[in-house]
């Protein structure tokens, strides 16, 4: 779907209208160049139009198709223009690695897209920067990790929450359901109990508004629609999409707004239950000591109010950050992992023999019992399975968009302080030169020849260097146990009437690639 598309299949004439302002405007520029442009010096790329870029040649259902065989083109650094807005794109491995771990500090930054910042301000743990990213990842880690993450005790829960889970598909008998509730609300238990401090049952309708609109909003931000106003915000008045996604998000405000305020009215500042507990604490400790310290002389005031206001962590523990933050570990610790499960699972009844190899090695090693994750070592093939699937789900394709944070001349392109940078993530999973069947369900890409598990330096889901996920061990566990219990005790099969050749592996389109919609068979099997 093209630039042109998005405005004639909108119902609203005022968008029609606009499209033809555009084509004018091309027309009255045509003859200009971008200023920016600086010949010699710039990654190479596609010539640009004015005002409109090179997006009459991007498909904005799938740009990341589009600027993968660009790359082919133009090399594993290249510019394009995403309307106005100048963009460098880093292709290929090698080339992804050495920007995000070799100049890590360079490519360290984050560049927001619009409609981000129409609802957090540039607050929260995905999306900031400076001191507020560093404070927020830091307090983030340490209190996830406090409240299991990579842990025993966060083993133990995603076990316990196995068993719900199970329950629940158990109630299908058999019979075809669309996994996508099910797993969300598996995934979404995990990151609520180390959040809020407790999960919810998957009948509970505040839970699974939750859930569902959290969905809702990942698969509009990525709508082409919502990729042409990031670039022209002025169109945004007569877009649905955007309406729609900011009354979901301020649904779920609403709706964590009620939550904190009862966590806040139970709170026991030396019990914390969860991460909004620890946030609180800090939070009162923090304004505690600033009404100290207005006590004070002013002389010491003076000193004191310098401290607190320089930028360190002192300002960064209030209630936006604290609401924005929530709903990025709600977001982001249930859509990738269930998302992956979902496709997972898909790909064990598209492929039935891989399926069955999975559940002869779970059967000789583990048996009827409980999976735990020190089996990992002793259960190769499985693992291997569920890197393929990480692998070839290619759940965020261009990652989220990099800024740079100073001047760098890059495998000898100069790219300037501020440029947005994204990172073809799909290019890295992808690369030919990396992986034997790239774009093949393969999962002796991590087998050696014995049959042992092999790391493949390729292998970056999660992305890499300083913004690589927060959650990734996290997600890792999840991923191991969710996926061998199910495999344990059902087999999954395309619904009766589909041909394991028909289930359609495309990618639904969304800001992360969901399996289209689908229904599968849970066959209990012991």
């Amino acid at each position: 779907m093209g630039i042109l598309d998005v405005f004639l299949q909108s119902s609203s004439s005022a968008s029609l209208l606009g499209a033809l302002v555009i084509l004018l405007l091309v027309y009255l520029l045509s003859t200009f160049s971008f200023s920016t442009q600086e010949k010699g010096k710039d990654p190479p790329g596609p010539k640009p139009l004015p005002l409109l870029g090179n997006l009459l040649q991007l498909d904005l259902r799938r740009p990341y198709n589009t600027l993968l065989e660009l790359s082919k083109k133009y090399g594993s650094v290249f510019t394009v223009y995403l309307g106005p807005q100048k963009v460098v794109v880093l292709a290929g491995y090698k080339t992804v690695k050495e920007a995000l771990v070799n100049h890590a500090e360079e490519f360290g930054e984050r560049d927001m897209i619009q409609i981000v910042k129409d609802s957090n301000q540039g607050n929260g743990v995905l999306w900031s920067n400076g001191d507020t990213w560093k404070d927020i990842r830091r307090f983030a880690l340490t209190n996830l990790r406090d409240f299991g993450m990579g842990k025993k005790a966060c083993e133990d829960k995603i076990i316990e929450e196995c068993e719900h889970l199970i329950n629940v598909l158990k109630k299908f008998k058999g019979e075809a359901f669309d996994t996508t509730q099910p797993m969300n609300c598996a995934v979404s238990n995990i990151i609520c109990s180390m959040v809020y401090g407790s999960r919810f049952e998957y009948d509970d309708p505040e839970f699974t508004s939750l859930v569902d609109r959290t969905n809702r909003i990942i698969q509009l931000v990525g709508s082409p629609s919502i990729q042409v106003y990031n670039l022209f915000p002025w169109i945004g008045k007569w877009l649905d999409t955007r309406k729609e996604i900011l009354k979901l998000i301020d649904a779920n405000k609403k709706q964590n707004l009620q939550l904190f305020r009862r966590l806040r009215e139970t709170l026991n500042p030396q019990m914390c239950r969860g991460f909004v507990d620890a946030f609180l604490v800090r939070k009162q400790h923090l304004e505690v000591t600033q009404l100290a310290v207005s006590a004070w002389t002013p002389e010491w005031m003076s000193m004191c109010s310098q401290e607190f206001d320089s930028g360190n962590s002192n300002n960064n523990f209030h209630s936006e950050n604290l609401m924005t933050t929530v709903l990025n570990l709600f977001a982001a610790g249930t859509d990738t992992t269930a998302t992956t499960l979902r496709w997972g699972l898909l790909l064990m009844a598209k492929y039935p023999k891989i399926q069955d190899q999975v559940q002869e090695e779970l059967s000789r090693v583990i048996g009827s019992r409980q999976v735990q994750v020190e089996d990992r070592k002793n259960l190769p093939f499985t693992d291997a399975v569920i890197h393929e699937t990480q692998r070839l789900a290619n759940i965020v394709p261009m990652a989220l968009p990099h800024k740079t944070s100073q001047d760098i001349t890059f495998q000898g392109h100069f790219i300037k302080k501020g440029t947005t940078v994204y990172p073809l993530l799909t290019s890295v999973l992808y690369d030919e030169s990396e992986w034997e069947k790239p774009h093949s369900f393969h999962p002796a890409h991590f087998l050696d020849k014995d049959g042992n598990f092999v790391k493949r330096d390729a292998f970056m889901p999660f992305s890499a260097g300083r913004r690589i996920c927060l959650g990734e061990g996290l997600a890792r566990m999840e991923l191991f146990i969710f996926f061998t219990t199910l495999l344990q005790h059902f087999r999954f099969s395309p619904p009766p009437g589909v041909s394991e050749d028909e289930l359609d592996l495309t990618p639904r389109v969304g800001f992360t690639l969901n399996p289209s919609h689908h229904e599968l068979c849970a066959v209990p099997c012991m």
